[in-house]
């Protein structure tokens, strides 16, 4: 019970930050000095670009969570189902599927980052899909892997034996055997998913250098963070945050379901 408390309440403060800062109003214009310690006006003082810290802070959460929400959703949409697939099709295909994805895997993320962002597709859409392409192949071969435990695998064989066609097989038994695992998967996989979105922005790729995003911000102002911390401490802690309370959040739900 405490640590559901917990887990909602680090999940709804970044959250309602985020959804309910922009609505706050503020100035994000370079109104001030670089790096200004926090004082009259500046109560976190200001960025490398001279702009009111706070005010960035409550403008600059709906994007990184938008585009972090959106990029999960996608990899799992198109990871879910490969691994369904794989599993319940035959060997060949599962071959052909997982050596598909084994080329995707070879590549490093950072690298596939640098080459778009070098070729000059630099837009929130194609951050979104990169993020959700290099994720595909670890989020298939788990799903994979959890439809052909030996338990999973059993049953399902059976009821391919009674005549139920694998689709149904699938998408009704086996999507609820890997559900625990996905969950599991998504709550790490948010950490990295944010450090991929900031790495992406600091290589140009994405939202511009200027953007009050928290991942942004982040990696634009890391070399101030000894002279002006809370420009930074306060955004990466709101992530930290977001992160740590959907994995408690997750492992509380994954909890529950094995008692019921």
């Amino acid at each position: 019970m405490v640590n559901r408390v917990i887990g909602w309440v680090l999940v709804a403060v970044p959250a309602l930050v985020a959804l309910g800062g922009p609505l706050v109003p503020g100035d994000i214009s370079s109104t001030s000095l670089p790096s200004a310690p926090p004082g009259a006006g500046h109560p976190l003082g200001t960025d490398v670009l001279g702009r009111d810290a706070l005010a960035v802070v409550l403008s600059g959460g709906l994007s990184v969570v938008g585009i972090t929400l959106a990029a999960l959703l996608l990899a799992y949409a198109m990871g879910v189902p490969l691994g369904l697939v794989a599993a319940g099709r035959g060997r060949w295909l599962d071959e052909v599927l997982m050596r598909l994805l084994d080329l995707v895997l070879a590549f490093p993320s950072l690298l596939v980052l640098m080459v778009l962002a070098a070729t000059g597709h630099r837009s929130a859409v194609v951050l979104v899909c990169a993020v959700a392409v290099v994720q595909l192949p670890a989020i298939a071969r788990l799903v994979r892997a959890a439809a052909l435990a030996p338990g999973c695998r059993t049953a399902a064989e059976a009821l391919l034996l009674q005549g139920e066609p694998w689709w149904r097989i699938q998408a009704g038994y086996v999507v609820r055997s890997v559900a625990g695992p996905v969950v599991t998967d998504a709550g790490t996989r948010l950490g990295l998913v944010l450090y991929l979105l900031a790495s992406a922005n600091f290589l140009g790729l994405g939202l511009p250098s200027s953007a009050p995003d928290w991942a942004v911000v982040i990696e634009r102002n890391r070399d101030a963070l000894t002279t002006q911390p809370a420009v930074v401490l306060v955004p990466a802690a709101l992530l930290i945050a977001l992160c740590v309370g959907v994995n408690l959040l997750s492992d509380k739900a994954l909890a529950h379901r094995r008692r019921s």
